[in-house]
């Protein structure tokens, strides 16, 4: 059971506090607490395919954008939504902190999936995540997070790759303990821990596999 409140934090001086989650009528809603440093920011470009996102600003300013429109911006007192599928950004434009409240709802894999990104961000020197660490994550919970910064193409042929290798180098056993992908397109299972034996090659997609060198 997860204990509450909780705080994590990216290395960068950002940090989530997971304050609650709550009984909505779309399932539970997870209520948060950000500090955001100057010029840090949420998550790069992404979207949440069922997931409603709240921020509320307590102190400092939010900036914020959804492709093809201008940044805009919001000061204490004033709540920006982003509606599920809604690709969006935000970050902080000002020299002191940002503070806001949020919820996403329904929660569902939210505080894993942040709290896995938090702490390949950490392990990376406050930098952006390994690709380990996004090739599992981003793979795993396709149903629910689209990373839309990372190229389609990389995470159509590269990302099984690095699945692949992670998986015979034992990187991904720090996810053990992941909880089942909801969601439609998450479906699809991750490759299994190799046998002994196991080539890299017999873990790839065919295409990759019977490529010429």
């Amino acid at each position: 059971m997860a204990i509450y409140p909780t705080t994590i934090e990216n290395g960068a001086g950002d940090r989530i506090t997971f304050v609650r989650r709550v009984s909505a009528p779309s399932g539970d809603r997870l209520e948060v607490e950000n500090v955001v440093r100057p010029g840090g920011g949420g998550l790069p470009l992404h979207v949440h395919h069922h997931q409603t996102e709240t921020l509320t600003v307590s102190a400092g300013r939010l900036a914020w954008e959804r492709p093809g429109e201008a940044p805009a911006y919001a000061g204490p007192g004033e709540t920006v939504v982003f509606a599920a599928g809604e690709p969006h950004r935000f970050w902080n434009p000002g020299e002191g902190e940002l503070r806001c409240t949020a919820t996403l709802e329904p929660a569902g894999n939210a505080e894993y999936i942040l709290s896995a990104l938090y702490d390949a961000q950490k392990r990376s020197g406050g930098k952006r995540p390994g690709l380990f660490a996004l090739a599992f994550v981003a793979t795993r919970y396709r149903g629910e997070l689209g990373m839309m910064d990372v190229h389609p193409l990389m995470q159509r042929f590269v990302f099984p790759l690095l699945l692949a290798i992670g998986t015979l180098l034992g990187k991904f056993d720090r996810y053990a303990d992941a909880p089942r992908p909801v969601g439609a397109r998450a479906s699809r299972p991750l490759a299994s821990p190799a046998p002994r034996g196991s080539s890299v090659a017999a873990l790839l997609p065919r295409r990759l596999a019977n490529a010429r060198p």
